[in-house]
């Protein structure tokens, strides 16, 4: 089943793919480096929630409108001069869109040009990995601002590269380019400028082609496994197998194997 997408204001979002398995989501406020105000928080949040019910998709791409930026984190403009009370409300937000990237049922893709820093960092951190182009730069600058990281980038980034490297990063708020962040195991593949969102696409069609329901359960053993012991990690690991073995897919991905020919998959 597929769900339609509404008229946004902030984002631009878009199927593509032969059936439409793939959903594009690109942040749309050049002019301010794809700074996310309220209304772009809330944006994200009601598309993601929504689209997690859209059976018929398979990956999402995030990434931003223009080269400048992939995003430039919370808009302090806007944040200028707001009061606790209404800083502490546009957080909730954040952290239910933070969540809604990293829980979402299907893979996520970041595909980042230029500069990706503040909650903008963070957003492609709760992506299941981030394709960067040569022109990315990375920060998390929250501690030179008088505030901490607050959409799980202090969580991410240590799990993504390392306890001390992550210190490193978050204590001094500097900058770090594609090439440390491959090289540190943040980013899975850097390209050359402009190619960022298009490499994500080879990608998300490449898992377009797997077995829907495997990937799904792939992701939640994945990162929910990732959190806990060996042992409850591998029960969980066994249980979504165990999911697999009588559904129609796993019949049709053995028949095709046997008969020499691409599996038509039909997500049960």
């Amino acid at each position: 089943m597929g769900i339609e997408l509404k008229n946004l204001e902030m984002i631009k979002s878009e199927f593509v793919g032969e059936n439409e398995e793939i959903l594009v989501v690109t942040f749309n406020r050049p002019e301010a480096m794809n700074a996310m105000n309220t209304q772009l928080i809330k944006e994200t949040l009601e598309l993601f929630r929504e689209q997690a019910y859209n059976t018929n998709l398979r990956c999402v791409v995030i990434t931003g409108a223009g080269e400048k930026a992939f995003s430039a984190g919370g808009d302090l403009k806007e944040r200028n001069g707001m009061s606790d009370e209404d800083w502490k409300m546009q957080h909730h937000l954040i952290e239910d869109k933070a969540l809604a990237i990293k829980d979402f049922p299907v893979p996520v893709i970041a595909a980042v040009e230029g500069f990706a820093i503040g909650g903008g960092c963070e957003v492609a951190l709760m992506a299941d990995f981030i394709i960067a182009s040569e022109t990315a730069k990375f920060g998390l600058a929250e501690i030179t601002r008088g505030i901490l990281p607050g959409a799980g980038g202090l969580q991410n980034l240590s799990r993504a590269v390392g306890v001390r490297r992550a210190k490193e990063l978050i204590y001094t708020g500097r900058l770090w380019d594609a090439e440390l962040a491959y090289e540190w195991g943040m980013v899975n593949r850097v390209v050359p400028k402009g190619e960022a969102l298009q490499a994500a696409l080879e990608v998300a069609q490449q898992i377009t082609n797997s077995a829907p329901i495997p990937v799904r359960l792939a992701k939640t053993c994945i990162s929910r496994g990732s959190e806990v012991d060996f042992h409850t990690a591998y029960a969980l690991d066994l249980a979504a197998y165990n999911i697999t073995v009588p559904s129609e897919d796993r019949l049709e991905g053995v028949a095709a194997f046997n008969e020499k020919r691409k599996p038509v998959w039909k997500n049960r």
